[in-house]
């Protein structure tokens, strides 16, 4: 195992802790009178990670279309299961929009070729190892993670409950139908 592949494990660590945090918080501000368990934050941290990576990367995948509707399926799928009752969806799209963001601050790769200037001569034009959009996806997933987690912990320590800045955000947890009811 080399140096690269540790900091790479220690990178992948830190993203679905953070993940899984940020879906905590988000699911703490939402459902207040129980207690919500379980590693599905940071599982769909890692599917937003890999949306976000797909979309920052695109130029080194041969099979775009494929590619992204196979994700895409994946992901419809699993959030399909978050309409049923008593299932912690709060925890889940928060991991999931945490993941997305920090994989492109934490997943950003050079783009195709720039690995083999090394051998061009001196006087080559080099171009830069990121594309301009990469960039901007970097920035501003940095300002929407820094500026939502400040106001999800000042929310949290305020006591605030979330139900009560979103009026619609009880049908992301149940959606009533025939079969079952959504208590409160």
């Amino acid at each position: 195992m080399g140096q690269g592949s540790a900091w790479q494990s220690n990178v992948e660590a830190y993203h679905l802790h953070l993940a899984a945090r940020c879906g905590s918080v988000l699911s703490s501000l939402f459902i207040q009178r129980s207690i919500s368990v379980g590693a599905s934050g940071a599982l769909f941290g890692l599917l937003g990670a890999m949306l976000s990576e797909l979309l920052t990367n695109w130029t080194i995948y041969t099979n775009k279309a494929a590619a992204l509707i196979t994700l895409t399926v994946i992901i419809v799928i699993n959030l399909a299961v978050r309409i049923l009752p008593h299932v912690d969806n709060f925890a889940h799209i928060g991991g999931f929009l945490t993941g997305f963001l920090l994989g492109f601050v934490l997943l950003l790769r050079p783009q195709f070729g720039w690995v083999g200037r090394k051998h061009l001569p001196a006087s080559a034009r080099v171009t830069s190892k990121h594309k301009a959009y990469q960039y901007l996806f970097l920035v501003i997933a940095m300002v929407l993670l820094i500026v939502g987690f400040i106001v999800g912990l000042v929310m949290l320590f305020r006591g605030e409950n979330g139900h009560d800045h979103c009026s619609w955000c009880h049908y992301l947890s149940c959606v009533p139908t025939s079969k079952w009811h959504c208590g409160n």
